[in-house]
This record gives C-alpha cells, structure tokens and sequence, in this order.
C-alpha cells in the first residue's frame, strides 16, 4: 500500500527518539530506513539520551543524533532522583530549541526517556506526533506522552488500558527487515565469514543491549557441558556491562566460544546460528519470528507487569520456541541446547511455526502511519 502524502513532493524532515536499549533503538533505526526508502529526499535527526548506547549506535546506522540530559528514575539510589526534576526541565527546554531550529513535518517515538521530552513538546508546539509500543505492557515513557500524541501504534491488543482508544492501530513490531532479508538471502555466505569452519554447529546467545547476569552464568557455571561438545560454537553476546566481569571466566578461555560486549555485525550472527538463546523483548522475538530461527527464550523477571514471560508464553503455547525459566536457566539451559541439536524435527517444526507467526509488513504500516498523519490537515499549536 502506498503513503497518503498528496502532490507535496518538498522533502520531509523527521524527528524520532528511541533509546535506553535496542529495543527502543533499533525498531527507531528500522522506521527511520523504511521512511527513507518509501521517500528517499527525507531529512531525519535522532533525539537521545546523553551518555545512552543510542548516541553511538544511531550514528553508526548512519543517522545524526543530538543529546538531552533527560535520565530515568533510579529505584535503588533514590538521591540521586533528586536531579530529575531539573534534567525533565533542561530537556523540555532543549527540546522546544530542537524542534524550532530543526522543523520537522513529524516527531515519532520507540520508547525510552528522550521521547517524553521531545514528544510533549512537539505535540504541544502542534507538530504531527506518533509513537510505536512495542510490547503487551506499555513503557512509562510511552504512558505519559500516550495522552498528547496523535497516534500509537501498537503489537498487541487490548491496549486501550494505556492509551486514548481512538489513537490506537495495531500495526504489529517493526523489525530491520532489509537486513533480515539479506540474512535468508545470503545466509550461506555470511555463515561461512562468521563461523568457526571447524565448528559443526553454532549458538547464538544475546543477553540483550545491557546483557542478562542469569544467561551469563549459566555459561560461566558450565564449562565442562560446553567443552565437551568442541563442534559446537558458542558466540556469546555477554553485555556492555557485564563483559569485564566474565571475559575471563573458565568457559571464555575455551577455542570454542568467542565472547563480546556487543554484537554489532547481527547480519552475520544471526546467519550462522543453528540456535538462537535470548530474553523474550519485543525486538527478538519479531526478529527470531521474521527468520524462523529455532529459539530457547529466558524470559527476564525484572521486567513490568512480567510482560517478558507473556511473550514467550505466545510462541511456546503455538510451538514456536521453547522456554527455560530464569531460575532455572544455570541447571537447564546447556542440556536444552544440546537436546534441540540432537532434534533436527523439533529444530525444523520450532522454525516452521515461528515463520508462521511473523508480522511480516510491520514496518511499512508503521511508516505509511507517519506519512498519512503529515498529510492530514495541520493541528493548532498549544
């Protein structure tokens, strides 16, 4: 389906803010690259936090970003919630500058704390507003700026606990596809330049942009099970945090496991994974979906509303992944690796049937949203 964007062919200009993880960040990146593939002339500038990993990954995807001081509130250091009022103001502040200088037709939003700021005010200054919520329990970020936007697209149903009813359309999860076409596509040839050729089969396990401590240790704590099967490859994305911690553990020692921070080549990784392990965020679970990747989900515990173990539970009740609770994950999670690679059927019927489930187009809807609200009749400024 194509935009609704009239006879204005005048290049568009596109805020949008997404950050705090890769969860916010790359759904952010991926609307960003379908904006600009459905109108190429289109000028984008990224709003982030100051210090958060999107000031480095945006750039990298090839987008401009700019910083505000804008932090979350710390529920274990409460002084430190004492500067908060203080950065919320400098960042409505920066952002009424920002949208000044930069005019953008449209502001759009993934999550994480930069979109409240930039979010309100533009709704507030009558700038076209619209947010993505990614998951089955909405983001505070989201919530606040939920009441003033224009429109909140959305991956499940029932959300009109959290958001205006009439703002609602449920497009589904936008996902890098592009490069998870190139992924079926090329999958051979990125397989090769990224596996070990000594190794038969490879394992992919993503603790998430900040890592996961429980998949961590459960690496650590199982040297011996993982050395003892040297054809299989381990490529363990440990987390920014948590990399000094393990990168010398027992298990990172072993030839047949390779550890890093951060994966940012995820073409390649995702290419040579014969098993995918990861927490159940929105983004992996679209992702391992759009692939059909045979996948051991770890649902993380710490998340709102447990909206981690809701997700998983939607693809192992179709048969689509298999779930390894936290607590269990030290004792369970190796064996059930080498139980999936010795079951090339179950591998093949879990791949099958996440396919099956994959809200391929996600994207483009989300786009076409953000194209038909530039083209619709101007709001009156606050």
């Amino acid at each position: 389906m194509q935009p609704s964007v009239g006879h204005n062919t005048a290049p568009l200009r596109v805020i949008v803010s997404g950050g705090g993880t890769g969860g916010h960040i790359y759904p952010a990146i991926a609307i960003a690259d379908e904006l600009k593939r459905l109108r190429p002339d289109t000028e984008f500038l990224f709003v982030g936090a100051e210090g958060k990993m999107e000031m480095e990954k945006v750039p990298m995807a090839g987008y401009k970003i700019v910083g505000l001081p804008i932090r979350g509130l710390d529920r274990t250091k409460k002084l430190s919630n004492l500067s908060f009022p203080f950065k919320l103001l400098a960042s409505l502040w920066q952002s009424r500058g920002i949208i000044k200088s930069f005019r953008p037709d449209v502001v759009v939003g993934t999550g994480g704390y930069a979109g409240g700021p930039i979010l309100y005010v533009a709704a507030k200054m009558g700038v076209p507003t619209l947010i993505q919520e990614p998951n089955a329990f909405a983001g505070l970020a989201n919530k606040w700026v939920g009441k003033y936007v224009d429109k909140v697209c959305v991956a499940f149903p029932g959300m009109e606990k959290f958001f205006p009813k009439e703002v609602l359309v449920e497009t589904g999860n936008p996902v890098r596809e592009e490069m998870l076409k190139r992924v079926l596509r090329h999958s051979a040839d990125a397989q090769r330049s990224f596996q070990d050729a000594s190794r038969s089969t490879t394992i992919l396990l993503m603790g998430g942009s900040g890592g996961a401590r429980s998949l961590n240790e459960a690496l650590r704590d199982n040297t011996e099970l993982i050395q003892a099967r040297p054809q299989v490859q381990w490529i363990w994305q440990c987390g920014k945090h948590y990399y000094e911690a393990f990168k010398d553990c027992a298990t990172a020692q072993l030839p047949n496991v390779t550890i890093s921070a951060f994966i940012d080549d995820m073409e390649q990784a995702y290419a040579a994974a014969d098993v995918v392990i990861g927490r159940a965020g929105s983004t992996t679970i679209a992702e391992i979906q759009f692939l059909g990747k045979p996948t051991i989900l770890v649902p993380s515990p710490w998340v709102a509303e447990d909206h981690q173990t809701m997700n998983a539970r939607a693809l192992t009740e179709r048969d689509a992944a298999v779930l390894v609770a936290d607590k269990e994950v030290t004792d369970q999670l190796v064996s059930t690796v080498y139980d999936l690679l010795d079951k090339e059927n179950r591998r093949q019927t879990l791949s099958k049937n996440a396919r099956a489930m994959a809200q391929t187009g996600a994207v483009t809807r989300i786009a076409n949203e953000v194209l038909n609200l530039i083209s619709s009749p101007a709001k009156t400024a606050a």
